[in-house]
């Protein structure tokens, strides 16, 4: 990804045919695995097409480099009203270095959020891939972006962000758009066994050079791309618990006890096939999302998210085989905001169904873990989880009784 200050890495290639996509009649329709672009002032005033197939595109409005004052970029309005034109779901991304403390970040929001052109709803995502970092600084502006109305993710490379970044702690709170490129190779299709495995990676970008003379290719794996378009089209500003969620799934209705691992699996497209995530999939089987799986390798299954979190429960303190500690508590929550009741107790976890204000929940436990706190919901074939409360706030989403 470039921002204004970086130096070209490929070479300018002169086309011997210059190809002009008639604007669309209506906006395309994203759906998991869809491929798309990220542009910036390096691909001209109306951006760069490529196969035609492409249903997203992430422009870049500009950033900072100094953690107070921003540039814009003069291409971002002409992009996203092309982008637009073609029947593309456009969003937005924001160049983010040495921003430091929350107060840097409130200062380049402050600038930056008023010129965001793409719709409410869509993603404004944390260009994060050098300089000097700060988690919850981040996490702040996350928040910031989430409460303006649009849908915040963080972007980078794997590696930078584990070394600069508590990584683990954001891909709780917020989907991922992790890059990671096998070669420099023009690539029109991700290659998987380069997938860089993490908790709640949304857009995986797998090529810088998604056509000859250099283009950031990226893949939808959660539909989070719909946002602003076909969902989330017109967000409350303080959703604190309403995180972009990965596209429902119908749950399967008898799971195998077993899967054999076939040619060109991974922990991520087991995992996906049956509504889990990679964490609680290795888990299951005693390894880490790191751990080698090979074809013929039999590994554990579980239907549904919660399967794993039930346990032996016969005392007032328990710890699930995630490793979250639950209380016994017996009561009624009622939401007072849009609020998602999941499989599990993980911001990543499957959605049942979104909770609207004034909507109850009989909850039978508690748990605080990942930054908030959640309450258990029996039900006929398993447990329904729900945030109840920030843990770090301690606002509450909600009231008890």
């Amino acid at each position: 990804m470039f921002h204004k200050n970086r130096l070209i890495k490929f070479l300018t290639v002169v086309l011997a045919a210059v190809f002009f996509v008639a604007a669309g009649s209506g906006v395309s329709h994203a759906a998991v695995g869809d491929r798309g672009t990220d542009q910036s002032v390096y691909q001209g005033q109306y951006g760069r097409t490529a196969y035609g197939d492409e249903k997203f595109q992430i422009d870049q409005l500009g950033g900072t480099v100094n953690g107070w004052s921003t540039y814009t970029q003069w291409t971002y309005p002409y992009q996203v009203q092309n982008g637009i034109a073609r029947g593309q779901h456009v969003h937005t991304y924001i160049w983010w270095q040495n921003v430091t403390t929350n107060a840097q970040a409130d200062s380049v929001l402050n600038q930056l959020l008023p010129r965001v052109k793409t719709p409410r709803g869509s993603i404004v995502a944390l260009d994060v891939e050098s300089g000097y970092q700060n988690t919850w600084a981040i996490q702040h502006a996350c928040d910031r972006i989430r409460q303006a109305g649009y849908t915040p993710m963080v972007y980078g490379y794997k590696n930078y962000l584990l070394n600069n970044t508590n990584l683990y702690y954001l891909s709780q709170h917020e989907q991922l758009w992790l890059a990671e490129y096998p070669d420099y190779a023009v690539r029109r299709y991700p290659n998987y066994h380069f997938f860089p495995s993490f908790n709640n990676v949304g857009v995986f970008q797998f090529t810088s050079t998604y056509i000859y003379g250099g283009l950031d290719g990226d893949v939808d794996l959660t539909g989070i791309t719909d946002s602003g378009y076909t969902k989330n089209t017109n967000p409350a500003v303080t959703q604190p618990a309403q995180h972009p969620a990965p596209a429902q799934k119908q749950q399967p209705q008898a799971a195998a006890n077993t899967y054999t691992v076939k040619y060109g699996d991974s922990w991520w497209a087991i995992a996906n096939r049956y509504g889990m995530s990679m964490y609680q999939l290795a888990s299951i089987n005693g390894k880490s999302i790191n751990s080698v799986i090979y074809p013929g390798q039999v590994l554990r299954i579980r239907a549904n998210q919660q399967t794993a979190q039930q346990s032996s429960n016969s005392g007032s303190t328990w710890r699930d085989g995630l490793g979250d500690t639950w209380h016994k508590e017996n009561g009624t929550f009622t939401a007072n905001t849009w609020l998602n009741l999941r499989w599990g107790a993980r911001t990543s976890s499957s959605r049942i169904a979104l909770l609207a204000p004034g909507q109850t929940v009989k909850y039978d436990a508690w748990s605080n873990h990942g930054g908030y706190i959640w309450v258990r919901q029996p039900r006929s074939n398993g447990y329904g989880y729900v945030v109840v409360r920030n843990a770090v706030t301690h606002q509450a989403y909600g009231s008890f009784k």
